[in-house]
């Protein structure tokens, strides 16, 4: 079965239950300074598990895009992945445990065919210290759907509980969380390892069991005295897609579904190798998984840099390099491993396709760029070989030949003994989650008073941003599309779409235009309707991408059909453009090939 299958089948059969389907959101989180990609189904989902009314209603069910660069290093195992599709399906304060184990149960086996005797699920076992109980409930439910007892396990709040600070002790006051039930695959042709213990369980990390579904029972809230029932409670399901479609094929490979298919048998045909010889199925994987991982997170905007998101793209692309070298794979040749992800995925997210060829040239450009810089880096490791007295390569120099000359630390612990040095690994790790908590200071200094927080200016300059972009399409014609945005108290930043640098002359017009429209004093204002009417009006939105039945449309003038601005947006804005002030471009710039950039003020 497919992962386009798979997919399909789970959001058709909790559409069946009463779900409406919500579109993926962004990898990159839309002004949120706590984080700097979406790294799990729930994480868009908060405001509504807190309590803010879903204006989808009370049942969701999507399938979000995800990144986790915790697990950039763990990559080239057969089940770790960077960017996966969690399957996620939402009760927001409505049905409970009994419907949604039967249906995540159902789905499973009857829906895609997985075994029930392939099956063995998790749950919790209370904490009579802090006075939640004993999940027994769920446990029932799933011995009345055909789990037996022994297939049953029972774990502490260490695997079995959730909330976004971890364990209950951890848990600030007021922060809901609730026990959950896992479900894991076993795959029989794996043999028990027991250098991982004397027998296997689900939690066992010998590679027998796979988790594949989590379904979270949101019920507690922390107090100052313990924990108390919160008022509504809710239900979080997630499920790894991929992880899913190999339960269902009944691969203990994640590499081997059909999504990847297509990169492996490129490489093979490249290199000349084969994927099933293990000195080689490491680099097979790596180079897959980072080229997957890096097309998506550049069609979200986060292209190679040394800063924010891009960081973690470019150290993607760095690797999957790295391992095309050991491939024996000639230079410049990992932009040609795009399409395939492309076409492996067009169905879902039919916007890749319209990126391709941005995409496309961003790898190439970063591999071309990396080649040149990865000379000038052996050269100083070199240097910094002959200097060492201990022998030893220190943290520092290790971090300068990551950070300034884009050497991945596999590559330098490889090169390392070939001069007869070991690596200071551990104090490598400690530069790099500095550097990480650095980026992380400047993304929260990028987003400061911004959307999150609907501060006076900064709902201001979102205002404007909508008045900018109509400007644009105004003057400089309608192949203008927003590409992105990033507002702070103090100024907008705005990526739209153009293929050439703008005239003094057109920034003047589009200036004069924002302006006007600002002394107007035009009302701001909010119409919800179906999307296809949404569309008709003439409303902009980003092409390609899928929105609800019901869309938000923030429209500047006295009449949608006859408005100057009309946009798909959640707002917030200002209810009149004359609060705005003036308007001032302060730099025009290009960003990457055909996407350029402005920063204005209002003054």
């Amino acid at each position: 079965m497919t992962v386009s299958e798979v997919r399909r089948k789970y959001l058709d059969f909790f559409q069946s239950k009463g779900h409406i389907i919500v579109p993926s959101s962004s990898l990159v989180p839309e002004n949120d300074p706590t984080t700097l990609f979406t790294g799990s189904g729930m994480q868009p989902m908060v405001p509504y598990l807190l309590g803010q009314s879903h204006p989808q209603g009370k049942r969701i069910v999507d399938s979000q895009k995800c990144f986790r660069s915790q697990d950039i290093e763990e990559v080239g195992d057969n089940r770790h992945t960077t960017f996966f599709e969690m399957l996620g399906n939402w009760s927001l304060g409505d049905y409970w445990k009994e419907e949604q184990l039967s249906w995540v149960f159902a789905f499973l086996t009857k829906e895609i065919g997985i075994p029930k005797e392939k099956l063995s699920v998790t749950c919790f076992e209370g904490d009579e210290k802090l006075g939640i109980p004993r999940d027994t409930e769920s446990a029932e439910i799933w011995e009345r759907l055909g789990i037996p007892k022994e297939r049953i396990y029972f774990y502490s709040a260490k695997k079995n509980w959730w909330s976004r600070a971890g364990v209950p002790e951890n848990m600030p006051v007021g922060e809901p969380g609730g026990a959950d039930s896992e479900i894991f695959y076993q795959f029989t042709q794996v043999v028990h390892d027991p250098a991982f213990g004397e027998k296997c369980h689900p939690n066992c990390d010998c590679g027998r069991f796979m988790e594949i579904g989590n379904s979270v029972f949101m019920e507690y809230r922390k107090t100052e005295n313990g924990f108390e029932k919160l008022p509504q409670r809710n239900v979080d399901f997630g499920g790894g897609l991929e992880r899913i479609t190999t339960a269902r094929n009944d691969s203990s490979d994640v590499f081997t579904i059909d999504v990847f298919a297509p990169l492996i048998q490129k490489l093979a045909e490249l290199s000349g190798k084969n994927y099933t010889d293990t000195a080689y199925t490491h680099s097979f994987r790596t180079v897959a998984e980072h080229l997957r991982a890096s097309v998506f997170l550049i069609a979200d905007g986060a292209s190679p840099s040394n800063t924010d998101q891009g960081y973690f793209t470019r150290r993607l692309l760095r690797r999957a390099v790295r391992h095309l070298d050991l491939l024996g794979i000639g230079a410049d040749t990992l932009s040609s491993l795009v399409e395939p992800v492309v076409s492996a995925y067009t169905d879902a997210y039919p916007s890749l396709p319209q990126k391709s060829d941005v995409i496309t040239s961003e790898i190439g450009n970063e591999e071309h760029k990396f080649r040149k810089t990865l000379d000038m880096g052996l050269k100083e490791f070199s240097q910094m070989a002959e200097k060492s007295l201990d022998k030893m390569l220190s943290s520092a120099d290790a971090f300068m030949l990551f950070s300034s000359y884009g050497l991945p630390i596999d590559m330098i612990k490889d090169l390392a003994p070939e001069k007869g040095l070991t690596v200071d690994t551990s104090g490598f790790e400690k530069e790099l989650e500095n550097h990480h908590v650095v980026s992380r200071a400047g993304l929260e200094k990028k987003f400061k008073g911004g959307l999150a927080d609907t501060s006076e200016m900064s709902v201001k300059y979102h205002t404007a941003t909508h008045l900018l972009h109509q400007a644009l399409r105004d003057v400089l014609g309608d192949e203008v599309g927003q590409k992105g945005s990033n507002i702070t108290p103090e100024r907008l930043r705005f990526d739209f779409s153009f293929g050439r640098k703008m005239t003094d002359e057109e920034k003047k017009k589009v200036e004069d235009i924002v302006n006007a429209k600002i002394k107007a004093d035009l009302p701001m204002q909010r119409v919800v309707m179906p999307r296809a009417e949404a569309e008709k009006s003439g409303a902009l939105h980003f092409f390609g991408e899928k929105y609800g039945d019901e869309v938000s449309v923030y429209f500047i003038g006295d009449l949608l059909p006859t408005a100057y601005s009309k946009e798909f947006c959640g707002g917030p804005h200002v209810t009149n453009t004359g609060v705005l002030g003036t308007f001032k471009i302060q730099k025009e710039e290009a960003v990457s090939a055909g996407v350029r950039r402005i920063k204005a003020q209002l003054m």
